[in-house]
């Protein structure tokens, strides 16, 4: 049905409903990280925090404008592992949001399920799934089709098949992606060109979020202690990765956010300032908190 133009131009317009800050429900979004990233504990910690309305439920401090049912079709990892995150996170929550989370999010291992969203079958049974649900996650996208990844007739294809999934559900869909090899050899994984394949997979949707390591620069820059500020330095930048979002169409682009690894694995916020050893080696001699630009980088 046509747009009523005289209806827009004289009425206030319909209020944006957002998944997360920048992440339009309705939509196709994108996360995407090298291997061994986190981006999967990443996701499985969003989700929670969509499917919980008690506060506690968000980790990882997103901020969710409201709580739903969450479908997450896990592709990567077999069930005995999911059930150990599931696990690790559940430590943080008190047994209110766990009830929550164990209610409006259904977790899915679909590893040598062959998933083919772009056969009839297998639409049919993810669109009936996922019928209501506020998030539909794909964890990850190379495990739902059989298609030309560097092909962008195909791609296309395929995000508009998300699309009429996220029509027909109600749902906004989320799918987890790796980055190309070159960008996370050169640390690139935080640029919009970095996710592998054809280019329609970032171009066609609407959002795109990454994960990235800590750099050994970032390391030497960058502290996690505000007593004495000691950089994190190059033995302890694998337990921290940052957050943020390189593609967003309907809002300004957040600040990034630093997650420091916790016991088993799970992703928790932490406040970095500048350390001591920057201080001599940059203009900038501010503190910075989480999320923050560093400005000779960026």
């Amino acid at each position: 049905m046509a747009i009523d133009i005289l209806a827009a131009f004289e009425n206030e317009p319909p209020h944006l409903d957002f998944i997360w800050p920048g992440f339009l429900a309705g939509t196709v979004g994108a996360l995407v990280a090298p291997g061994a990233t986190g981006k999967s504990y990443w996701a499985l910690e969003a989700v929670m925090s969509i499917a919980c309305s008690v506060t506690c439920g968000d980790l990882l401090k997103l901020g969710p404008a409201q709580t739903g049912r969450v479908v997450y079709l896990a592709g990567e990892d077999p069930e005995s592992v999911l059930i150990g995150r599931v696990h690790a996170i559940g430590q943080h929550f008190n047994q209110q949001a766990r009830q929550e989370i164990a209610s409006n999010l259904s977790l899915e291992p679909i590893m040598g399920r062959r998933l083919n969203v772009m056969a009839q079958p297998d639409l049919n049974w993810l669109i009936q799934l996922g019928a209501g649900a506020r998030l539909i996650v794909l964890d990850t996208l190379s495990r739902t089709h059989c298609l030309d990844e560097n092909s962008n007739g195909d791609m296309s294809r395929l995000v508009s098949t998300l699309e009429h999934i996220a029509v027909e559900t109600g749902a906004a869909i989320l799918y987890l992606h790796h980055v190309n090899k070159g960008s996370a050899r050169e640390g690139q994984a935080d640029q919009q060109q970095a996710a592998r394949g054809a280019s329609a997979l970032v171009d066609n949707v609407r959002w795109c979020g990454f994960v990235a390591k800590m750099s050994e620069s970032e390391a030497k820059k960058l502290s996690d202690r505000p007593y004495d500020r000691q950089p994190v330095g190059n033995d302890r930048r694998g337990f921290f990765v940052r957050y943020g979002v390189s593609k967003q169409n309907y809002a300004l682009v957040e600040a990034d956010k630093w997650y420091e690894r916790g016991d088993g694995g799970v992703l928790l916020p932490v406040d970095l300032s500048a350390s001591r050893n920057n201080d001599n080696n940059s203009k900038k001699t501010t503190p910075f908190r989480v999320g923050e630009v560093d400005e000779e980088r960026w």
